[in-house]
């Protein structure tokens, strides 16, 4: 088993995330993808493309910015073994209110006339616990998935994490691209469920979202 731990980062990192990703349990024969770009679509595309020339078997995405226990890929690699293709870990946003970065509804319409576009998610907050459930997108800050599902997106839609744009995007049904309305991780769930992928959440594999907050009086009454 060859598996892409990719990382694509902006010029710093979380010191967190380094002690969590030094004490990682490694499967098979792992290697590490490290990109740096502001544009994280295209920072995810050169991680993708590593995967298929390398000839991978699995990708774990990590972003930065996460903390996980040291068994994160042995659990999430398990679940692969079972014959799913994408697994999430279970994580929430670092910012009030905390929503877990999974969701069980993920729509994108587009008015022909108008040109307007209306991108609606709908968040899974009572998600199930200890258990291993389909979503309908996620996050990317920690999944696993395998290199076929990346090669097979990237041959229907150009490459996986780029915007699908005028008659490039018409020629596959999306006349703007997901990436309008959506993040690359988002765009890329999308994409895959047309293609009739099944993806899911592990609630067992629990990460930690790094961020800062600003404390005040609100703060502190919320919390009481």
């Amino acid at each position: 088993m060859k598996i892409l731990i990719a990382l694509p980062c902006l010029d710093h990192v979380a010191t967190g995330f380094m002690r969590a990703l030094l004490t990682l349990i490694k499967v098979g024969d792992c290697e590490f993808g490290i990109t740096s770009s502001s544009l994280v679509y295209d920072a995810r595309n050169m991680l993708a493309s590593q995967a298929v020339t390398g000839e991978y078997d699995r990708v774990l995405w990590l972003d930065s910015d996460m903390v996980f226990n040291p068994d994160f890929l042995v659990k999430l690699s398990a679940d692969l073994d079972e014959g799913r293709e994408f697994v999430s870990g279970l994580y929430f946003k670092r910012k009030p209110p905390f929503t877990p970065v999974i969701y069980k509804g993920l729509e994108y319409m587009h008015d022909t006339e108008t040109h307007e576009m209306t991108v609606k998610v709908d968040t899974y907050t009572d998600y199930p616990q200890d258990s291993v459930f389909k979503i309908a997108a996620c996050g990317f800050g920690g999944c696993m998935m395998t290199t076929d599902l990346i090669n097979r997106v990237g041959e229907k839609f150009g490459f996986p994490f780029s915007p699908l744009m005028g008659r490039v995007g018409e020629k596959f049904g999306f006349p703007f691209s997901p990436l309008m309305g959506m993040g690359e991780d988002l765009s890329f769930c999308y994409k895959a469920a047309s293609l009739g992928v099944e993806m899911f959440c592990d609630s067992r594999i629990k990460m930690g979202h790094i961020g800062t907050m600003t404390i005040n009086e609100q703060t502190y009454l919320s919390m009481r």
